[in-house]
């Protein structure tokens, strides 16, 4: 981390003790954000199960960020590891097994001492319209134009298509969806080292990036092509003031 973005991230933190001080003796305008609970509320509960949603709902997230795999029976998980752990302290390639072969056994849960399973997207889809909540969906890996699609119509199929924001680092997974679904919110995951970010502008993509890695510059880009920001992870207090000062649409944590 520079030298000059820990100076801007101090500078936000202090600024926001100060307007919470001043708002104690009067009333002040505020940008909204909506907080997305980062693979669930995964600071305390294992990161991309039912529980860990059913919390972040709990807790009072906006929404809720997942990645999605797919079983070697079709079925789309969420998990950000390519590999399922379990209890036993065994694992299994998520991509080589069945979802009947995942979900025998409990995860590995050093969170709570609670019995956690490997989550569909179709749970994670109820509990986000249960509590009408914006979902991010990030695709994990090179997905195919079939497994896009059927994606997309679980999606439409146990919510609704305008609270679900597909993402992905691979643009072409964007592309993809973007041919078969032109009118949908697809977001570009952004972090250090990627440099493409100017073609979502082709595409009328929004961003969803490292908050170290991005600008006050790239965001006012998307902003002024009326795309969407987002940015992750926030867990202290002086990196979410940091990102609320940018004026951003979403904000990330695993804490907040």
């Amino acid at each position: 981390m520079s030298f000059q973005l820990i100076l801007k991230m101090l500078s936000a933190f202090f600024l926001s003790i100060f307007t919470a001080i001043g708002g104690l003796f009067m009333p002040i305008e505020t940008n909204e954000v909506c907080m997305i609970a980062h693979r669930g509320y995964s600071s305390k509960y294992l990161q991309n199960t039912e529980l860990a949603f059913v919390q972040a709902a709990k807790h009072g997230s906006g929404g809720a960020e997942t990645d999605i795999r797919v079983t070697s029976d079709g079925i789309y998980v969420t998990s950000h590891n390519s590999e399922a752990v379990f209890e036993d302290g065994t694992e299994m390639e998520i991509v080589e097994h069945t979802y009947a072969e995942l979900t025998a056994k409990p995860l590995k849960n050093k969170k709570t001492k609670d019995k956690v399973y490997l989550c569909t997207l179709e749970k994670y889809l109820e509990i986000m319209k249960e509590n009408n909540m914006i979902c991010f969906i990030e695709l994990k890996g090179d997905f195919s134009e079939e497994q896009v699609r059927e994606i997309f119509t679980i999606c439409e199929n146990k919510y609704d298509l305008s609270k679900c924001i597909m993402q992905s680092f691979e643009f072409d997974n964007l592309l993809k969806a973007h041919e078969m679904f032109p009118e949908l919110p697809l977001m570009l995951t952004y972090g250090d080292g990627d440099e493409d970010y100017e073609r979502c502008f082709e595409y009328g993509f929004s961003i969803d990036a490292d908050y170290r890695v991005i600008t006050e510059e790239m965001i006012k880009e998307f902003h002024d092509r009326g795309l969407e920001v987002g940015l992750w992870t926030a867990n202290d207090p002086i990196a979410l003031a940091y990102c609320k000062s940018l004026g951003v649409d979403y904000i990330e944590s695993d804490v907040y």
